[in-house]
């Protein structure tokens, strides 16, 4: 699980050290590195290891195959993801485009979603947190703890 937020620096090649604890994450699924595509909710980018688009890749199955959204998703997701591989210090090469896409200059930040995260550029991640604050406060009660088996109605 994706837990956390991290700013780190990127250098002159596009290189950034993914979190250790993200690289904890996906360290049993089998590469070395994560998966990250350009979000189609923002300016940002997205990204998590191979079990979340093996999950991707169910949900997107389920949908019917000439359908508009299935083909764009499958576009963004599949056809966008860079694997990236973990350099032996734990860092990543970003390519050029999903660092534009971003509006990543000289750092990112790492934000854990859970099964996912995304890397902002650290001025939109800031401008953005608070109008996640703002909102969760508003709706905090949408979030309500599941029912687990042998509890009452």
């Amino acid at each position: 699980m994706f837990v956390s937020t991290t700013t780190n620096a990127i250098d002159a090649k596009g290189r950034v050290s993914v979190p250790a604890d993200f690289r904890a994450s996906v360290a049993a699924e089998g590469f070395n590195g994560v998966y990250v595509w350009r979000s189609f909710n923002g300016p940002f980018l997205e990204g998590g290891g191979q079990r979340l688009l093996e999950d991707y890749a169910e949900a997107i199955e389920e949908m019917d195959p000439y359908d508009d959204a299935r083909t764009a998703f499958e576009r963004v997701i599949f056809g966008g993801a860079r694997a990236l591989a973990f350099e032996s210090t734990g860092r990543v090469s970003l390519p050029r485009d999903l660092i534009e896409h971003a509006g990543l200059t000289s750092s990112a930040v790492f934000i854990g979603m859970g099964r996912r995260f995304e890397i902002w550029d650290p001025k939109a991640h800031a401008e953005q947190a608070g109008k996640d604050l703002d909102y969760a406060r508003e709706h905090k009660g949408a979030l309500r703890r599941p029912r687990r088996r042998g509890e009452g109605a």
